[in-house]
C-alpha cells in the first residue's frame, strides 16, 4: 500500500540474473503471483543456491496462501543465512497462517533484533500476538512501532480498519490525515482503495487521479487509476494512462495486457489482441495476456487461434483455472481424458485460490455433462456456485424493493403525464430477458439485417440510473426521481444516444443488449419513445439452470443460489407482466423454443416489430461476421439447433428447491412442459 520505492537489498552473493529478479519482483507487486513464481522457479533451476530468489519465491507463495511450500523455501535459505530479515518476516508469515503461532513470534523477534529501527518489523510481532489473543503484547509491540515512526500510526490503524473490512472507520482517519497533509500520496491511494471495495468506483477513480498526480512517476498508482477507469467506462482517459504507465516501466507486460482489455470494453477486438501480442512479447509467460488474447480472439470469432491459445495458457500454467473454464464456455470445445483429469486434481484443492476452484468446477461441470454424466456434472456446477456464492453482493430482499418502487412510480398516469417528453430518436433496438434465454440469437439476427449494427451489452442505462442517483432532483432517487424530469427526459435519451455512438458502425438502428434492462423498460420508454424492445424468453427452468451452470466474469450475482435464481426469476415475470399492461404492444416476446421450431415466422414477427423490411439473409444469421462477447458466440454462429430445449430435464432430480420457487408458474406451462413430480 505505502509508496516506499526501495528495491530490497541484496541478501547473497549467487550470480543470479538481476533482470529476471526485478521483473519476478514487478510481478509481486502487481499482484501476479503465478507469473512471478514461475520466474523465480525458472531461475532456480539454473541458480539453486540463489538465495535472494529463494526467499522471494518464498514471499510469493506466501501471498498464494501456499504456506508449507513457502515454509520449506525460506527454512531453507534460513538454515544457511538465518541473518535475512525478510526470510525471517515471510516465514513469521507462513507460520502464523499455518496456526504456529509461537514459532511465529520467534520469527518476528528475530526481526526485531536485526532490524530494531524498522516500525513494520514491531508491527509484524503486533500482528502475531493480536492472533493469538494476547491484546497487551499486541499494544505494546504496536506502541513500539509508534514510537519508531509516530507518523504511521494513523495510517496503520486505517489498514487495519480496512482489512478487517471497517471502510467507514478507514476512511475517517484518511480524510483526517488529508485534511492536515493534503499531498500524503499513501493516504489518498488508501482512500481509493476504501472506495474501490466500498464500491464506488468514480470516487475510487478520482482519489486514485489524485494519487497519480502527486506522485507522477509512481507506478502502481497509474495501473490502480487505469483499473478504476476502466470501471467506470472512462476509457480514452484510461488509454492516455497506460501511455503513462507504459513509459515508466515500459518492459512490463501487464500494462500493456490492461490496455488489451480497455479495447476489449471499447470493442476494438483487432486491437486488444494487438497489445495481449506486445504483452507477450515482453514475457511469453504471462497468463493472463494468454488468457485474454483468447477471450479477444474467440470474441472475433477465430476459434482456432483462440484455443490453442487457451491451451498454450494450459500448458504454461497447469493450475490456471480460467483457461479451463474460457475453454468449456466455448460450448462447442470437448476437453480429452487428460484435460479432464487435470480438472478432477483441482477442483478439490484447498491450496488454491477459491476463484481458481470455481473455474474448474465449472469447466469439469461442462465436461460431464458433455458425456451425458448429469449427476457429476451438478454436483460440480453445485460446488462452484456455492465457492462464489458468498464473493457476491446480492439481496433478494433489495431487489422486491426497488422492482416495488418501479411498479409503483411508472404506472399509466404517469406515462400519460410525459408522453412526447423522450427523444425521438428510433435508433436503439433494446434486447431484455434474463441470461441465457435466447438473447444472443436474437441479437444475430438482427446483426444480420444491412440496417442494424450489432453491438453487445452495453452498459449505458445502467449508467444513466447512476447519474439520475447522483443528481437526486429534489431529494428523490431512481425511479421516483423520474417524477421531477419531465421535458429533461429527452436530455436522458441525447445522452444515451451519444454514449451509444463509439459502438456503432453507421446503420440506421444499433442493438443494446444488456439483459438486465427488463428492469428499466418503462425508463427507456420514457427517454426513447421510439426506441424497440425485445424480450428474450425460454422455459423457466432451462433459464435459470443456464445461468446456474454459467460463470459469470461479473454481476449476475442472483444466479449462484438456486432458490435466488428461483425468486429472481419470479421477480421476471412481475415486472414484465407490468411492462405488457402499462405498455400494452410496446414489447414483443421471443420464445426460444418457438424460434427453434419455426424460425422463419418468429423471425419475421422479429423484424416486423423493429420496423425493419425484410431481408433473407437475417435466416442465414450464422453466416454475419462479427464480434460477440458472450457466452453463445460460438453456438451463434451455427445454424439453429434443437438440442439446448428442455436441456433442465438432465438434472431435474437436482432442481427441487428451484422447481419448489417456480411451482405456481410452472403448473400454467401445459404438462409435457412441467416437471415430472407434479403428474
Amino acid at each position: 500500500m505505502f509508496d516506499t520505492r526501495k528495491k530490497d537489498s541484496t541478501i547473497s552473493n549467487s550470480t543470479h540474473d538481476q533482470e529476471m529478479f526485478d521483473l519476478a519482483l514487478a510481478y509481486l507487486r502487481g499482484r501476479e503471483f503465478e507469473m512471478a513464481a514461475g520466474l523465480c522457479r525458472d531461475t532456480l533451476i539454473e541458480q539453486p543456491r540463489d538465495d535472494k530468489v529463494r526467499v522471494l519465491l518464498g514471499t510469493v507463495l506466501v501471498r498464494q496462501n501456499k504456506f508449507a511450500a513457502a515454509e520449506t523455501e525460506l527454512r531453507d535459505v534460513i538454515s544457511r543465512f538465518p541473518e535475512i530479515p525478510k526470510a525471517q518476516r515471510e516465514l513469521g508469515n507462513a507460520l502464523i497462517a499455518q496456526g504456529k503461532g509461537d514459532e511465529a513470534i520467534e520469527c518476528y523477534e528475530r526481526v526485531i533484533e536485526l532490524t530494531p529501527d524498522d516500525p513494520a518489523a514491531h508491527r509484524d510481532l503486533a500482528m502475531a500476538y493480536k492472533t493469538l489473543g494476547r491484546k497487551k503484547d499486541a499494544e505494546r509491540a504496536l506502541d513500539e512501532s509508534f514510537e519508531i515512526d509516530p507518523e504511521s500510526k494513523e495510517l496503520v490503524t486505517a489498514m487495519e480498519h480496512h482489512r478487517a473490512g471497517e471502510f467507514g472507520k478507514a476512511e475517517n482517519i484518511c480524510r483526517e490525515v488529508l485534511r492536515r497533509e493534503p499531498k500524503n500520496v499513501n493516504a489518498t491511494r488508501l482512500m481509493g482503495t476504501i472506495a474501490k471495495d466500498f464500491g464506488k468506483p468514480r470516487l475510487a477513480a478520482r482519489m486514485f487521479r489524485n494519487a497519480a498526480k502527486l506522485a507522477p512517476d509512481f507506478f502502481g498508482a497509474h495501473m490502480d487509476l487505469a483499473r478504476a477507469l476502466i470501471e467506470i467506462d472512462e476509457l480514452d482517459e484510461c488509454e492516455e494512462v497506460l501511455r503513462a504507465a507504459i513509459d515508466l516501466q515500459p518492459d512490463l507486460p501487464h500494462p500493456y495486457s490492461l490496455l488489451g482489455n480497455m479495447y476489449s470494453k471499447r470493442g476494438q477486438f483487432d486491437e486488444a489482441v494487438d497489445a495481449y501480442k506486445v504483452a507477450l512479447e515482453k514475457q511469453p509467460n504471462h497468463g493472463p495476456s494468454l488468457a485474454a488474447m483468447g477471450h479477444a480472439l474467440k470474441t472475433i470469432g477465430h476459434q482456432e487461434e483462440s484455443i490453442d491459445t487457451y491451451r498454450d495458457c494450459i500448458t504454461r500454467f497447469p493450475e490456471f483455472g480460467e483457461a479451463y473454464w474460457a475453454l468449456a464456455n466455448l460450448k462447442t470445445f470437448r476437453f480429452d481424458d487428460d484435460e479432464i483429469a487435470t480438472m478432477e486434481r483441482n477442483i478439490d484443492n484447498d491450496k488454491l485460490p477459491d476463484e481458481t476452484r470455481v473455474n474448474f468446477n465449472y469447466a469439469l461441470g461442462k465436461a460431464y455433462e458433455d458425456r451425458g454424466d448429469y449427476d457429476d456434472a451438478f454436483s460440480c456446477y453445485n460446488k462452484g456456485n456455492a465457492l462464489r456464492r458468498p464473493n457476491e453482493s446480492y439481496d433478494p430482499v433489495q431487489t422486491e424493493l426497488v422492482h416495488d418502487q418501479i411498479i409503483e412510480t411508472i404506472t399509466p398516469d404517469f406515462l400519460e403525464e410525459i408522453e412526447g417528453c423522450g427523444e425521438p430518436d428510433a435508433a436503439p433496438i433494446f434486447i431484455v430477458g434474463l441470461p441465457r434465454s435466447g438473447s444472443t440469437l436474437i441479437e444475430q439476427i438482427l446483426a444480420s439485417h444491412s440496417q442494424v449494427d450489432g453491438t453487445h451489452e452495453l452498459p449505458e442505462i445502467p449508467r444513466l440510473i447512476k447519474a439520475i442517483n447522483e443528481q437526486r432532483p429534489q431529494g428523490d432517487g431512481y425511479p421516483q426521481a423520474l417524477k421531477h424530469y419531465g421535458k429533461e427526459l429527452a436530455e436522458l435519451g441525447r445522452q444515451y444516444i451519444e454514449w451509444t455512438q463509439r459502438y456503432r458502425k453507421g446503420a440506421a438502428h444499433f442493438t443494446d443488449k444488456m439483459p438486465n434492462n427488463f428492469a428499466s423498460i418503462g425508463l427507456i420508454t420514457a427517454i426513447l419513445p421510439d426506441a424497440k424492445i425485445v424480450n428474450a424468453r425460454r422455459h423457466p427452468l432451462d433459464s435459470c439452470m443456464g445461468c446456474f451452470k454459467q460463470l459469470f466474469y461479473k454481476g449476475q450475482s442472483f444466479t449462484y443460489d438456486l432458490v435466488e435464481l428461483g425468486e429472481y426469476y419470479v421477480e421476471y415475470e412481475r415486472l414484465m407482466a407490468h411492462w405488457h399492461e402499462v405498455l400494452p404492444g410496446k414489447v414483443l416476446d421471443i420464445r426460444y423454443e418457438e424460434m427453434v421450431a419455426d424460425q422463419e415466422n418468429q423471425t419475421r414477427k422479429l423484424i416486423e416489430h423493429c420496423g425493419l423490411p425484410w431481408e433473407d439473409r437475417v435466416l442465414r444469421f450464422y453466416e454475419t461476421d462479427r464480434a460477440v462477447i458472450t457466452a453463445s458466440s460460438e453456438q451463434v454462429r451455427q445454424p439453429i439447433y434443437s438440442k439446448s430445449v428442455n436441456s433442465w430435464r438432465r438434472f431435474e432430480l437436482h432442481l427441487e428447491p428451484l422447481i419448489e420457487v417456480l411451482e405456481p408458474l410452472l403448473r400454467e406451462l401445459p404438462k409435457d412442459q412441467q416437471p415430472t413430480v407434479f403428474h
